[in-house]
């Protein structure tokens, strides 16, 4: 089954965090919290305004970001957990050259 969020949503598929320390100390599940970084599998058609006009999405699929710690809905497409949130959600894309 294929996924399209509508208008200015994203669907993000979750990175997770290392489960070790830098020293070595493994980390259980119950410890650990959700990660807010994640890859953009899907995006929306655009923001639309008042005036019924389109803005384009500033992300793309593939993009990795950071989006706050509650935002978005999870959801499961094919056994695929996925979060599904807002454009405004999202507080920043990470840039791979960094």
């Amino acid at each position: 089954m294929k996924f399209h969020p509508l208008h200015d949503r994203v669907a993000v598929k979750r990175i997770e965090e290392e489960s070790k320390t830098a020293g070595g100390i493994i980390i259980p599940d119950s410890a650990k919290e959700k990660p807010s970084e994640g890859e953009v599998v899907a995006i929306g058609t655009g923001y639309i305004n008042d005036n019924g006009d389109s803005r384009p999405l500033a992300v793309k699929v593939g993009d990795r970001i950071l989006f706050s710690k509650w935002s978005g809905t999870e959801i499961t497409i094919d056994g695929q957990d996925v979060l599904v949130m807002k454009e405004s959600d999202i507080m920043g894309v990470l840039d791979k050259a960094a």
